[in-house]
């Protein structure tokens, strides 16, 4: 794998969403021919739903209400606004075993040892992409099975190899708006938030935990501490 630095972009404000895949695509292409390093990418994004290749039509619940993009990531509609950190991983598998499954529990991982920071149990669940937290303080669903409410949600893309899309995780979205869809086309749990859960996380805390919990996850994939670049503000170039 060489070592290369892996660069750490934080884009301030809020990211059109459009412009963030061009973006992405440029880069990937880029690190496909060997013409820059690999990127991680932290955004916001103005209110959005976005469908990945499995999204069902009738799980756009209240088309119109915020604008539909087609995006070329794995898994169906979610969402995507202010108060919610997007991370963007722009990573060669080529170079690293090409295990996409291995590769997505490496993303969960990370979300699970980020929020550990602050003491939120983040867990998977089979059949369920993304990670979970369970709600003790929220009645059961009419079966009788525990409320669980989603946190963060995963979906990727490979492109000669090389992985971008990545992962979401609520901090303090508004969460009115995941009600226009099915979110990845689970019914019956909802969405939950770090604010939801009555901690007073900030956006900078979170980037701060995410950096520091990148490591543990992703080393089976080369991402050391040593190997991430200093954070860089400012767009993806």
């Amino acid at each position: 794998m060489g070592a290369e630095m892996i660069d750490w972009v934080e884009t301030g404000g809020l990211t059109d969403h459009e412009a963030a895949v061009a973006a992405m695509e440029a880069r990937v292409a880029a690190i496909a021919a060997g013409t820059a390093p690999e990127a991680i990418w932290l955004v916001e994004h103005p209110p959005v739903y976005t469908a990945g290749t499995s999204a069902r039509a009738e799980d756009l619940v209240a088309p119109g209400a915020i604008p539909v993009r087609a995006t070329g990531r794995g898994g169906q509609y979610t969402y995507h606004g202010p108060g919610q950190r997007v991370v963007y991983v722009m990573l060669d598998l080529g170079a690293r075993g090409r295990d996409v499954r291995r590769f997505v529990c490496a993303l969960e991982n990370w979300v699970i040892g980020t929020l550990a920071e602050f003491a939120v149990t983040g867990e998977r669940r089979e059949g369920r992409v993304g990670v979970w937290v369970r709600r003790p303080d929220k009645a059961p669903l009419p079966d009788g099975t525990p409320r669980e409410d989603k946190i963060a949600a995963i979906g990727v893309k490979l492109r000669r190899w090389v992985s971008f899309h990545g992962l979401a995780i609520n901090v303090e979205p508004e969460l009115a708006h995941f009600d226009g869809i099915v979110p990845c086309g689970i019914r019956g749990h909802g969405v939950t938030s770090l604010v939801d859960l009555g901690l007073p996380v900030k956006m900078a805390d979170l980037d701060a935990a995410l950096r520091r919990a990148a490591p543990a996850a992703l080393a089976p994939f080369g991402v050391t501490a040593d190997r991430l670049a200093p954070a860089v503000r400012g767009p993806l170039r």
